[in-house]
């Protein structure tokens, strides 16, 4: 309570209540912080071990993709007690994004529109910083997405030029086709064109880790699908050996915006937050049914509290990821969260 009606406030006065002005400022702060985040190390941290894709969670609460791109703040999230981060989305080529305004709060809903558009350095800019800073004290996931330059006929190449230049750094890889912000790339959900991009990419990790174990690919899928198209994917990822599944990523649905907000709902780009709760639980029971329960799901979307982890993993997730209701709600969210799935064991 004290975040949401103190904090929040007062970041978004001070930042001309510009949402992304307040998350560029809230990152640099982090890191900032990140200096000393080693000498507070896990004491924020709830204890709640699992194993799962092969790697050791110190808990099951993760930080989403999209919130540190570029990987600025690694330090700082191990210390709010995150469990596991995932840096990118990152593409091969360095680039800005969609034009500004592009991220909108919706505080009555509970949610954001995004339309970000992959800003990022590049692959090989998040590369020269974790060989230069190293990673963080847990489990760093990283997601590669397609340029938005590139066209589709060669994402490929996109995805395994990322792929090659962060593979030293990463304990997961991310396969991100489900953004709804970078024009063609869902049309990689389709089973011959993910078919393509699995198969190499299973090629090349395994290539990379000559006679170790592969890092391990998800796929992260969008919530949009339709049961069909959702069952398609799965056998493909299936079929191509992929670790497990994302599930999901924002809606194109605006269901769930409060009266009050209607009017942003005609602005572009991806719904997240408390509208996207029962969807995300649904897509993962799906893939939990669908899978006879053999693909790990990351469960994500609509996370703003323990019961709606819980429900994710009573769902066949075996491990969440928060994105907007930490945005929304502050850190103590993280903290709440851990607990919760923690105390059903």
């Amino acid at each position: 309570m004290f975040f949401d009606k103190i904090v929040r406030p007062a970041l978004y006065r001070l930042s001309y209540h510009d949402p992304e002005l307040v998350h560029e400022r809230t990152i640099g702060v982090l890191s900032r912080l990140g200096k000393v985040a080693p000498a507070v190390g896990g004491a924020l941290r709830v204890d709640d071990p699992v194993t799962v894709l092969g790697l050791r969670f110190p808990n099951r609460v993760g930080l989403a993709a999209g919130m540190d791109k570029n990987g600025r703040a690694l330090p700082a999230w191990a210390a709010l007690g995150f469990g596991f981060v995932e840096v990118g989305t990152v593409t091969r080529l360095a680039q800005p994004g969609n034009p500004k305004p592009r991220l909108f709060s919706l505080p009555a809903s509970d949610a954001v529109i995004n339309r970000m558009g992959f800003n990022n350095d590049g692959a090989e800019a998040l590369a020269a910083k974790l060989a230069r800073d190293g990673k963080p004290g847990v489990p760093l996931g990283i997601s590669i997405g397609k340029s938005k330059v590139t066209p589709l006929e060669d994402a490929v190449e996109d995805y395994r030029f990322s792929l090659r230049a962060l593979y030293p750094y990463a304990d997961y890889f991310a396969i991100n086709v489900s953004s709804p912000n970078t024009p063609g790339l869902r049309q990689l959900q389709d089973r011959a064109a993910l078919a393509e991009l699995l198969g190499e990419l299973r090629s090349t990790a395994a290539e990379l880790a000559g006679s170790g174990t592969p890092a391990p690919l998800l796929v992260k899928v969008a919530p949009d699908l339709t049961d069909d198209a959702l069952a398609e994917l799965l056998e493909v990822a299936l079929e191509h050996g992929v670790a497990g599944i994302i599930a999901t990523n924002t809606t194109l649905s605006r269901d769930g915006i409060a009266p009050v907000e209607s009017g942003l709902a005609g602005q572009a780009g991806g719904l997240s937050g408390r509208p996207l709760t029962t969807r995300a639980a649904e897509v993962v029971r799906f893939v939990h049914d669908h899978t006879g329960g053999s693909l790990p799901i990351i469960g994500v979307g609509g996370i703003m509290g323990p019961d709606d982890a819980i429900r994710l993993v009573d769902a066949g997730a075996s491990l969440v990821q928060l994105y907007t209701g930490f945005a929304l709600h502050g850190p103590g969210l993280v903290r709440r969260v851990s607990r919760g799935l923690a105390a059903r064991r």
